[in-house]
């Protein structure tokens, strides 16, 4: 069993999406992406709040919402591991759902940048081969 530490999350404080949302999403995402797997424990809450300079409310919220989704499951007396049905089942569709949130960011600054959709997806091209 892996435990993450508090690194691997950040928070945009200037974000219209709320704190405990972010924190949702990035962990969604890493599961998704297999970069936490089934059985890999989380920071405490605690630890991710002092990390993240954030109130522990927050990050409970946050937790609870993953538990509830079967994202999370709670250890008994050992906090927060990710569950074990939680990567393996997602599909590609729902892997590309948790993209979604962030190309739509993308595309309205785009927008407002006045870019053509041409460009736009040109360079969102180079930028998969160049992280690849």
């Amino acid at each position: 069993m892996t435990t993450h530490s508090a690194h691997l999350f950040s928070i945009s404080t200037g974000s219209p999406e709320p704190i405990y949302r972010q924190l949702v999403e990035q962990v969604k995402r890493l599961v998704a992406a297999g970069q936490m797997a089934p059985g890999d424990g989380m920071p405490s809450v605690r630890e991710l709040a002092q990390a993240l300079a954030l109130n522990p409310m927050t990050v409970s919220k946050a937790y609870s919402l993953l538990e509830m989704e079967g994202v999370l499951a709670r250890r008994r007396g050992l906090g927060m591991e990710v569950a074990e049905r939680a990567g393996g089942g997602q599909s590609a569709a729902e892997r590309a759902a948790l993209l979604r949130p962030t190309l739509e960011r993308a595309a309205l600054e785009a927008r407002q940048l006045e870019l053509d959709p041409d460009t736009v997806v040109s360079l969102f091209t180079q930028i998969l081969k160049e992280q690849a």
